[in-house]
């Protein structure tokens, strides 16, 4: 690897992550493209180099939110019983069931396209109420499924439920510190589960270990910096921000799966 890709990586992590982490959502949803199309970096082995820029990068958010007081409340805890087992899942179903570049992303942009629009639509008219919280079970069974869907594109599940959340109401200051959380720690399994099928699996499946860790470094200082920020944002801001990320990633997507 040059020194050219190692600095791109870092300033991308970086750029990436102060957009992302106030609404709690990982850089590695935008980081992917960036590793795919830009430093090159082959499928499947993508997916495990997202997770290790997640393990890397995510105290950096973390710590920051500890300092405002926000990483507190049941919410995080419960998302990380449900994604750890489905960030598991999800690396089985990425290695043997959906290996090809186009499936992924078009599984990805059919998931974020959705989420993101009803996200926005929801920001843009403020006096529509927001609907009952969601059960615990309900919360429960929502992190096993994106969990699941996490570990199949290396996010690590919190940055999918965190658009679902916040169109039910919950505050975004309690939303993004616990889908970081979440994030952080299933990437530490989701990277886990890879290795072990590394040792057992033809192909590339192992992380590219330098560049994902460069990749974190940057999303490690983008991070703190994005969660100093996210106190000063207002409500409705985030949730625009969260649902045009959710839209723009999609399409990224999408564009990249045409022939």
């Amino acid at each position: 690897m040059s020194w050219q890709t190692g600095l791109t990586g870092f300033l991308a992590g970086l750029v990436i992550s102060i957009v992302t982490a106030p609404v709690g959502v990982s850089g590695a949803v935008f980081l992917l493209p960036v590793q795919l199309s830009v430093l090159h970096v082959p499928n499947p082995a993508v997916t495990p180099t997202n997770l290790l820029f997640n393990v890397v990068a995510g105290p950096g958010a973390l710590l920051r939110y500890r300092r405002n007081g926000q990483l507190t409340g049941p919410l995080a805890r419960l998302l990380i019983t449900g994604t750890v087992p489905g960030v598991a899942l999800g690396a089985v179903i990425r290695v043997f069931a959906i290996p090809g570049p186009r499936v992924f992303r078009l599984v990805a942009a059919a998931i974020l396209f959705p989420l993101g629009v009803w996200l926005c639509l929801r920001a843009l008219r403020p006096a529509v109420a927001d609907r009952p919280p969601l059960s615990r079970r309900t919360v429960l069974g929502l992190s096993l499924a994106t969990g699941t869907v996490g570990g199949v594109y290396g996010i690590g599940g919190g940055s999918i439920l965190g658009p679902i959340l916040a169109g039910r109401g919950t505050p975004m200051a309690e939303i993004a510190p616990a889908a970081l959380a979440s994030t952080f720690v299933t990437s530490i399994a989701g990277a886990a589960t890879y290795g072990v099928l590394a040792l057992t699996t033809s192909g590339d499946i192992a992380p590219h270990w330098v560049l994902g860790v460069l990749c974190g470094a940057g999303g490690l200082v983008g991070g703190y910096l994005g969660a100093r920020l996210q106190p000063h944002l207002p409500e409705t801001a985030l949730r625009l921000l969260l649902g045009t990320l959710a839209v723009t990633l999609a399409l990224v997507y999408l564009a990249q799966s045409l022939p």
